[in-house]
């Protein structure tokens, strides 16, 4: 077992704090190699493996890379659940958990529930998870993510349908009572403030929108949840805080009311929800 944090360390040592770093290593021994958690604290020894050896240096070979270790290892916790991440999908964030505890919390024992742009799967997945009674669907554009998200439905044991649908082709749909979003919202003009890990390696159609229109998906949203919401049916988005104003303004032009903002984990204005 030594041997392999030996190796780890002198691969990646100058890339990571020493507490991001124990992380790492721990991620890679236990969820790639397979080691024990016994073994991985016991610092036991670990008979040859030429398998385990060539898998650890494909590993460390993406990560000197800069690929993050969610993709490295191919999955990624979300919410106490698993979720299946690769360079098809977002990893999930922390923010966007916070999204998914405020649509648990005020949602009834039963009703209808679409999440769009989907990605992985994690809040459409997760809130089917939380809300078993509930009807839940999600869409999105993408094949490749709509690929990750059914099986992130079989790994997970939900019943969520998903579809490939363009929001912004005018899509029809009804009997909703909560439409849930985190679309593309990071503007063109953000790209220089952004990590390399991000913008290397995560799909840059599920993050990017164009300065001149980045309110263009939740404005889709919020026709379409015009004639797809029950009446008292409520709109959840995560939100760029740069736009948070302009987001309320928006949903209040449109005719919904109570619009709401909330904070996430570090202050800034992250989700916003409004009623029908």
């Amino acid at each position: 077992m030594r041997a392999v944090l030996r190796r780890i360390d002198q691969a990646l040592e100058a890339l990571y704090e020493p507490g991001e770093l124990e992380t790492v290593k721990k991620a890679l021994s236990l969820e790639l190699l397979g080691i024990s958690e016994l073994t991985y604290f016991t610092r036991e020894a670990l008979p040859a493996d030429r398998q385990r050896d060539l898998m650890l240096d494909a590993a460390l070979a993406r990560l000197a890379q800069g690929e993050p270790l969610q993709y490295v290892i191919g999955s990624t916790p979300f919410c106490g659940l698993t979720f299946k991440v690769d360079k098809r999908v977002l990893i999930p964030r922390p923010e966007t958990a916070e999204l998914v505890e405020w649509v648990a919390e005020e949602s009834a024992s039963s009703g209808s529930l679409l999440d769009i742009g989907t990605g992985s799967g994690c809040i459409a997945i997760t809130l089917a998870h939380r809300l078993p009674a509930w009807k839940v669907q999600g869409w999105d554009i993408s094949d490749g993510a709509l690929e990750v998200a059914c099986e992130n439905n079989r790994i997970n044991h939900t019943h969520v349908t998903f579809s490939k649908v363009d929001v912004l082709s005018e899509p029809t749909i009804g009997g909703l009572d909560v439409i849930v979003s985190n679309p593309p919202y990071v503007m063109e003009s953000e790209r220089s403030g952004m990590e390399s890990t991000v913008l290397d390696h995560e799909p840059h159609l599920a993050l990017f929108v164009k300065d001149s229109d980045p309110l263009v998906f939740y404005r889709a949203i919020a026709r379409l949840g015009l004639k797809a919401l029950n009446p008292g049916g409520r709109l959840y988005f995560e939100i760029n805080p740069l736009k948070a104003s302009e987001m309320q303004q928006m949903l209040i032009e449109t005719g919904y009311h109570n619009v709401e903002t909330r904070s996430d984990i570090f202050g800034k204005l992250r989700m916003i929800k409004a009623i029908l």
